[in-house]
This record gives C-alpha cells, structure tokens and sequence, in this order.
C-alpha cells in the first residue's frame, strides 16, 4: 500500500530548499523547467511521498475545495524520531533551515516533542517514535 500527502505552498524553490535542509528528504520523479521534479514530491519511506503542491493550483487538485490559507491548519504532521535527543537536533536543523518553532522541544504530557511551521506555516510535531 502507498500513500501520498499533499500541501499547498507559495513558492516551490522555498519549499523545496526547505525540506531538503530541515528534513534532509530527497525529491523523487524528473525535473521541470525551473530543475525541480514536476511535481514537487519527496520520498517519506517505503510507500509515502510528500507532494507540495503551488497554491493556485491546489484548488484545482483538490477537487475544487476551497484551499485553507497560510496559518490555517486542518492536519498536523508529525516527524517521528527515536530520542529525545533526536528532537532536539531535528527542531534546531529545521529553525536553521527557516523553521518557526511554535512549541520548543519538552514534554508536554504525552511525550517529549516540539512543534513548528514550515515557510507556508504548516505545523510539523516532532516527537518520539511511540514504537521505538
């Protein structure tokens, strides 16, 4: 079973260089004009793919849903890492890559974490993989 995952995003270069620095994932499929796979996607794992998809165009590809704007969050991501340690490193590689951090790295209650937005304000939480 495979699954994708789409975003809506302002600008693909951005995001782009983004996800390459703050997650260090790989894009997958041929490059465009502007040298970046059309469309944008990125391997996740065996079987998932992240597609960031420009903004204008997302309606359209969402079956003409009305597209939730910057700072409007309908799903929370989350980054599973083995260590607290771990969340730590990915929260401040991903702040350095142009990350807002929302939430610093501790434990809130129900695991140590940390949440932040991408460049588009997409929330990411960083936290321990459960099944580690």
């Amino acid at each position: 079973m495979s699954f994708a995952v789409a975003l809506p995003i302002a600008d693909r270069r951005v995001a782009h260089d983004f996800y390459r620095a703050a997650f260090g994932l790989e894009t997958v499929g041929e490059p465009g004009d502007d040298g970046l796979p059309e469309p944008l996607q990125f391997a996740l794992g065996a079987g998932a793919v992240l597609v960031l998809v420009p903004r204008g165009g997302f309606g359209w590809v969402a079956a003409g849903n009305e597209v939730a704007g910057a700072g409007t969050s309908e799903c929370l991501l989350s980054r599973l890492v083995p260590t607290a340690a771990d969340v730590d490193r990915v929260t401040e590689t991903a702040r350095a890559a142009g990350a807002t951090v929302r939430v610093e790295p501790g434990d809130p209650g129900w695991g140590y974490s940390s949440t932040l937005a991408d460049p588009d304000g997409h929330l990411w939480m960083i936290q321990i993989d459960p099944s580690a």
